[in-house]
């Protein structure tokens, strides 16, 4: 049901739920006769908590044995970005840690430190934006706040401007093929130079726990992923980065500093003013950005209704399983969808027609 929910492009639980429960066809894929009932949402909802995320692993690991069986791994490249998923949780109920307030209590004792209020005065919401818009050194930040019904969501940015409490999600691709090796959510305060190494070795393990015997060598990312740290890490796992220096305004300094850092940081340097960089950074710009689309956007994942870092992980995992699925039926079938199945069988069956008539008339000219 959460394949179908992928390819059906819908979000929640209880849409897929109405779904399944309304086509016939849906029925005949799940094995649900129309005697009886299709799971309800809370049927998914506990399937998941009872279900550890080994096994929610294994179904992806699974997935990803298939594609290496039709040559869908290479085993050589892995391209490496992140995206921001909206978190099932409103910024305007998050509340300070320890003491438990929300906005308006917050604002409030800072009116009365600061000599605004006397204390038992309840000021109007209107004077309480007023005070908070011209406070200084104003900030949400993650250390001090926390959502109370979503602890593990974190205060991020996202790529339109806007605050949310959010997760992150990180892919790791084969750059040749575009299967998805790894689908790892991170929580949003996690930088992108903190998760590279991480990311790489889950994708070596899901590839091994599948059975391909090729190792990935080379790692591709943006120039988020800089950190003399994860270069390093990643040079000493046998993995060769390929990531853009961002601009800075001095010059390195090594002193006291490991040589492996240093030996790391140059290496990588070279290899990325190379074309072989040039032209694998397309292909990550390209082919990762496309995964996102598939999986967030089209597949219904950017904003998530669960609540929890464990249960958002399963979720991810399988409509990542979902996505190389979908690459492995466009090899078989030339769509990766029903739907764009559906399409192209209804272009052959209006083409057939054309095709007989023009067969016919050849055959009576003689031609």
């Amino acid at each position: 049901m959460l394949f179908i929910g992928y390819f059906e492009a819908i979000d929640s639980q209880r849409g897929i739920a109405w779904r399944c429960a309304d086509s016939l066809s849906l029925r005949e894929f799940l094995g649900v006769k129309l005697t009886e009932r299709t799971p309800d949402h809370s049927t998914l909802s506990k399937t998941r908590d009872r279900l550890p995320i080994e096994v929610h692993e294994l179904a992806f690991r699974l997935v990803l044995a298939a594609a290496a069986e039709r040559g869908l791994l290479k085993g050589k490249t892995l391209g490496v970005d992140s995206t921001t998923l909206e978190a099932d949780a409103a910024m305007r109920s998050i509340v300070r840690k320890g003491s438990g307030e929300d906005w308006k209590a917050y604002v409030k004792r800072l009116m009365q430190e600061a000599g605004q209020i006397e204390e038992g005065d309840e000021p109007s919401d209107e004077d309480l934006r007023r005070f908070d818009k011209r406070r200084k050194n104003k900030k949400v930040s993650n250390t001090e706040w926390e959502s109370p019904t979503d602890p593990d969501a974190r205060t991020a940015k996202l790529k339109n401007g806007r605050t949310r409490l959010a997760y992150k999600a990180e892919h790791a691709l084969d750059l040749e093929t575009e299967p998805i090796v790894a689908a790892e959510v991170y929580h949003a305060d996690h930088s992108d130079s903190q998760t590279l190494a991480d990311t790489a070795m889950a994708a070596r393990t899901h590839l091994a726990e599948a059975g391909h015997e090729e190792v990935f060598r080379e790692v591709v990312a943006d120039k988020g992923y800089h950190a003399a740290g994860q270069l390093e890490l990643a040079q000493s796992l046998g993995l060769r980065t390929y990531v853009p220096e961002p601009n800075r305004r001095h010059r390195l300094r090594w002193n006291n500093k490991p040589i492996e850092l240093k030996e790391a940081i140059y290496a990588n340097r070279r290899r990325t003013k190379t074309e072989k960089n040039s032209k694998l950074q397309r292909l990550r710009s390209e082919r990762v950005e496309r995964s996102f689309a598939h999986v967030c956007d089209t597949g219904g994942a950017r904003r998530t209704r669960l609540r929890g870092i464990e249960k958002v992980r399963k979720r991810t995992l399988i409509v990542a399983a979902a996505h190389n699925l979908a690459i492995l039926m466009r090899r078989l079938l030339g769509a990766g969808k029903p739907k764009a199945l559906a399409a192209i069988l209804d272009q052959l069956a209006l083409a057939l027609p054309l095709l007989i008539r023009l067969i016919e008339t050849r055959k009576s000219t003689g031609c």
